[in-house]
């Protein structure tokens, strides 16, 4: 027989999959065990953890996901959810780069991220149905305000949930949040060190978290200063440019001496600017600035914009791996991170 006519190995047998048993021998410790490993189960020893994990490199083993999903009710997926996405998932840096931490923080386990836009109730009400379904193993939730409901029905029905921000500071769902008071100080210290006294500043909206943190601190800092507070330097914005500059035409309108403004974000302080120079003023020769997020806008201003920085990515990837934990181990949930946050000085202030 020549050796074309040889019986070949089938291509089934050549590319056949190392298996569960297969990756047990090799760690030396049973399939229970390496199933719980890869199940993400607390109830193993650090040191049959390292050992399949190791077989498991070592071997090049991927679990059945099929399999996985019946024998554990798990889908390996998880939702992320943004609230008015409309009008802010494309035109604020902010979600962006959260995004990216979370796919980052996901991936590297192994799961698979769906990205959710809600609008309104109506929504939030399939969603929540969706959810009820066990469609996704947790929820992330980002731009949470005071009033969302839906942090309350997706604890009703257990879904692991972490957010990004807090509803205020009673929230009893995991969370992960930047220094956004402290950060607001850093700023606000900043301008006033630069010999300004007519400090106004650029609200978010009240009924969110991380705006009333802002504007805590903007006072925190005129406070520590000996500077009065004044009613007429405050204007509430909703972190978007036209709310920008609706606020800082009110500003000028009411205290036309101002000398300085923060802006509690990079886009609200973009709007600024824009009607700060319809208005004829210098920036920062009549008018300093400070923004707050230090995302792409802050280095695209004319002039070039100081402004706090939060480490956004490093948000997302944390509230990936709390919601991990929190799949893994179904626990309470009632972790808060905070972030620190720190101030980077450019030309407008």
């Amino acid at each position: 027989m020549s050796p074309a006519e040889q019986p070949q190995p089938s291509r089934t047998a050549a590319v056949r999959r190392p298996t569960l048993n297969a990756v047990a021998a090799r760690a030396g410790v049973g399939r229970g065990t390496v199933s719980r490993v890869i199940n993400g189960s607390p109830k193993v020893s650090d040191r049959s953890r390292a050992a399949v994990e190791r077989a498991i490199a070592e071997l090049g083993y991927v679990p059945n996901r099929a399999a996985r999903s019946l024998a554990t009710s798990r889908t390996d997926s998880v939702a992320l959810v943004v609230p008015d996405a409309q009008s802010r998932l494309f035109a604020e840096p902010y979600f962006s780069e959260i995004i990216l931490g979370v796919s980052a923080g996901l991936s590297s386990a192994g799961m698979q991220l769906l990205l959710v836009l809600t609008g309104d109730e109506t929504e939030y009400g399939r969603l929540a149905g969706y959810l009820a379904a066990q469609r996704v193993d947790g929820v992330l939730l980002m731009a949470v305000h005071a009033e969302d409901t839906l942090p309350d029905r997706l604890a009703e029905l257990a879904v692991p949930t972490v957010l990004a921000g807090r509803r205020g500071e009673a929230e009893r769902l995991g969370h992960v949040r930047a220094d956004n008071r402290g950060g607001a100080r850093l700023a606000v210290r900043h301008l006033l060190a630069g010999g300004r006294r007519a400090v106004a500043t650029i609200t978010g909206p009240p009924d969110m978290d991380v705006a009333r943190g802002r504007l805590d601190g903007y006072r925190d800092a005129l406070r520590d200063a000996g500077v009065p507070v004044a009613e007429e330097l405050i204007a509430a914005g909703d972190f978007t440019e036209q709310g920008g500059r609706a606020a800082m035409r009110e500003l000028l309108r009411r205290r036309p001496d101002l000398d300085a403004v923060f802006a509690a974000s990079d886009v609200m302080a973009s709007g600024a600017v824009q009607e700060l120079r319809a208005a004829g003023r210098r920036i920062p020769g009549d008018v300093a600035l400070v923004g707050f997020d230090d995302s792409i806008v802050a280095r695209h201003i004319d002039p070039p914009l100081t402004s706090v920085r939060q480490p956004l990515a490093e948000m997302g990837r944390t509230m990936a791996s709390l919601l991990l934990e929190e799949i893994a181990q179904r626990g309470t949930g009632q972790r808060g991170v905070v972030l620190p946050t720190e101030l980077v000085v450019r030309e407008s202030a």
